[in-house]
Formats: structure tokens, sequence, C-alpha cells
């Protein structure tokens, strides 16, 4: 996957909440910023193609190849859950249910599986019940499931908003780790500290529209907008 270019309009109860036209490039990990309500969580669940936009579209390119949107499609992007999306089984059942349903062989699922759950530090908990975990362990198993399947494309919504700090850096590292096998990263977070420490390239929601865009230093030691001034300050009520 080359580029994914977002241009959509989306709606609820007749009111916008989102209106965009922004292009993401793989190999960047961009920190989407903004207060509540500003569509970060809206904007992940279309590009997942979890919920369809009212208007427009989203395209995912190969270069100049337009891919399609199918199951095959769908296989290449991650949303990666919270705990409430755990199974209540193993820690290991849990990573290869989305290799199972993606038809992996037995061998190559039994691989994947150890693969990502050794990375996540999990391993000695792989026969433990997933919602035994602690928040942090659990956080660290829903990378493991997204880690798992390989996927091209990983949207990650707060994923260490309930963590202590030391869970947290796990997490981080994790998430950098996704960056450097040249997939794209897009990580929601309310952390501005987490998105000068994560990310390539900041884009600031404000009211379902983009309000700044640009990579992460420029943004936060030059901000060109009014709106990122006020909300790097603490002005803008988070």
């Amino acid at each position: 996957m080359k580029e994914v270019h977002a241009k959509v309009k989306k709606y609820y109860e007749g009111r916008s909440v989102l209106d965009l036209d922004i292009r993401f490039e793989p190999g960047l990990l961009y920190a989407i910023l903004g207060p509540n309500g500003s569509g970060k969580s809206t904007l992940l669940r279309i590009l997942s193609q979890v919920e369809p936009p009212d208007a427009g579209a989203v395209e995912f390119r190969n270069g100049s190849e337009l891919l399609a949107r199918d199951l095959k499609l769908r296989r290449r992007i991650v949303l990666v859950p919270d705990r409430k999306g755990l199974f209540n089984d193993t820690v290991m059942h849990n990573v290869t249910y989305g290799l199972k349903i993606r038809k992996v062989g037995r061998n190559r699922v039994e691989e994947a599986a150890e693969r990502a759950i050794r990375a996540v530090g999990l391993w000695d908990l792989k026969k433990t019940n997933a919602l035994r975990l602690s928040n942090g362990e659990a956080q660290r198993l829903c990378l493991a499931m997204a880690l798992a399947v390989d996927p091209e494309f990983v949207l990650l919504d707060e994923p260490t908003a309930s963590l202590d700090p030391e869970n947290a850096a796990i997490v981080e590292e994790i998430i950098q780790g996704m960056k450097q096998q040249t997939k794209l990263v897009l990580l929601v977070t309310h952390n501005i500290f987490q998105a000068k420490r994560l990310a390539d390239r900041v884009v600031l929601l404000f009211q379902g529209k983009v309000a700044e865009m640009a990579p992460t230093t420029s943004f936060f030691k030059n901000p060109e907008s009014d709106l990122a001034k006020r909300y790097i300050s603490g002005e803008m009520i988070y």
C-alpha cells in the first residue's frame, strides 16, 4: 500500500462531524490530535472500513493502482482493539483468531502467533485467559493481535490512555517497531508528549476538519495556525 487518500464527509443527526481531504504515506507514523468531538475516532472507523462515509471515499493505492474495496483489502488494515475486543479465551487463542479467519495455514498460524506474542512480552502468559490480564498486558495483547496478521495499515485509538508509565513505554516501543517495518501507522492520542516522541507528522483536527498538518518538529516549534498554537499551549481544552 503506497498511499491512502481520504476525501470524505460524515454527518450525525444532520450535523457535519467530518469533512476531510487528506493523504497518508507508508513508512510514517501520524499522530492525530484534537479536542474531544473533533472527529478523530470517526476518521479511524472510516479508514478501517468499519463505518462508511456519507459522502466521498477512501482510496487505497499501490503505486498508480487503485486497490479494490474487498475482503483482501480489509485484511491489510487493522484497527487495533481495546480490551473490550478481547475474547474470553487464552492469550494464544485471541492472537490466532485473526489468522484463522484469514485462512492462514496451520503451521503459519502457530509461527505468526508465537512471534507476535513474544514481541509484546507475553509468551509466559500465552495460556492465561485474556480477561484476567492487567490493563497493560491487555493492551499489549491487542497489539499482538495486530502484529500477527502483519497488516500494512495500523490504526490505534488512545492505546496508552489507561496505562501506567512502565506499560505505556512498552506499548510505545512496540508501536515504533511497527513503523520501522514500513507500515503506515495512525495514532490517535491526547498526549502531545507522546506525539512528539513517536510521530513523524502531526494532524490536528478541529470540528471535523484539518486545522494543521505538518512534520512533528515544525508543528510543535513553529505552528502556523492559531488553533495549533492554542492546542499546544493548553489553551484549547482537550
